[in-house]
């Protein structure tokens, strides 16, 4: 089935409890993540105190002076945290096309409150676990950031155990391969720029998100999200006011054997003809499993007769070498 929208889900029903009601939403759920990939959610239970919080300090942030933004520089290639300028990153990358950087400025934090144990500090831990970078100026921005982060984990835990009932598993077979996440939180400014801009440069460039699920608050601005369907075509993501946007990334597109889809996506540029400013802010949660999680074919997904599609990869090797690509190309840094 091509779809030419992208479906909205109430997760009322599961937060219920009733068996019902779960059936309800893991049905609706699978059938989203078999034919786009993407789906709206609403009554999420994250509160809208919290997000109105966390949206005004980001827009604080990203309203500050470059040099005081550049105080909390993003390290290094392989370490997502801290602030990255405008055109400094390309989402092309990583899937090894060469595009403009995209259009956007980025603050990124990772895991908080790393417990002091060789698990999260041994070689195999790579960056996962690397301490946060924080601006200076702004009161109260760390720990509106943590509560976000917090509230985003308990909110993926829940829609992986959706998945789990919706791939016919026990409901709670992802919780002891989620609970050392390495999951990342970024907020996205997209600014309203009108001269400059190079050919073919979005303000995300095309590319399919990386670990098991992304939780993406958008604001209503004008160039906005898009999804590419079964058939090429371009579709709109819609903005609903108190939802979030749910994508599956590459690696439960491998756990499933290619069931489910993790779909291309961009963020275009408004119309040229638009009058008034059209900047854009999203705040984005990128969920990743343990480090040390061996993604391979669940055995709900793999027909009698059949081989998986992919080899088993850890969910760290995965990710990093994703970083890595998306402001790098071919080896070399990009400008």
């Amino acid at each position: 089935m091509t779809l030419q929208y992208v479906p909205i889900i109430d997760l009322g029903p599961y937060f219920g409890g009733t068996a019902e009601g779960k059936a309800a939403v893991a049905k609706a759920v699978n059938q989203a993540c078999r034919d786009i990939g993407f789906l709206v959610i609403t009554q999420h239970q994250i509160p809208a105190e919290l997000i109105e919080r966390v949206s005004k300090l980001t827009g604080n942030f990203f309203d500050l002076p470059m040099d005081e933004k550049r105080k909390a520089n993003r390290p290094r290639p392989d370490m997502v945290r801290g602030y990255s300028a405008v055109a400094e990153e390309s989402l092309s990358y990583s899937m090894e096309e060469a595009a403009p950087g995209d259009l956007k400025e980025s603050f990124s934090i990772g895991p908080l409150n790393v417990p002091d144990e060789a698990y999260y500090s041994e070689a195999l831990a790579g960056p996962h676990f690397a301490p946060n970078v924080w601006p200076n100026a702004l009161p109260g921005f760390d720990a509106a950031y943590a509560d976000y982060f917090e509230a985003m984990g308990d909110l993926a835990r829940s829609l992986m155990r959706i998945f789990a009932l919706a791939l016919e598993l026990p409901e709670t077979f992802f919780d002891d391969k989620i609970d050392k996440h390495i999951s990342m939180f970024r907020s996205l400014r997209y600014p309203h720029l009108k001269d400059g801009i190079e050919e073919g440069q979005l303000r995300a460039g095309a590319h399919t998100d990386y670990g098991s699920l992304t939780i993406v608050k958008p604001d209503g601005a004008l160039g906005g999200l898009q999804v590419c369907n079964r058939e090429g075509e371009w579709v709109d993501v819609p903005y609903v006011e108190d939802g979030f946007v749910v994508n599956i990334g590459d690696l439960m597109m491998q756990w499933t054997n290619d069931q489910w889809i993790s779909t291309l996506h961009r963020v275009v540029n408004p119309p040229d003809d638009v009058a008034g400013d059209q900047q854009r802010q999203s705040l984005v949660f990128f969920h990743q499993p343990n480090y040390d999680v061996m993604v391979e074919c669940l055995p709900s997904c793999l027909p009698a007769g059949e081989q998986p599609r992919y080899s088993a990869v850890t969910s760290g090797d995965h990710l990093q070498s994703k970083f890595v690509r998306q402001t790098t190309f071919g080896g070399s840094k990009v400008a």
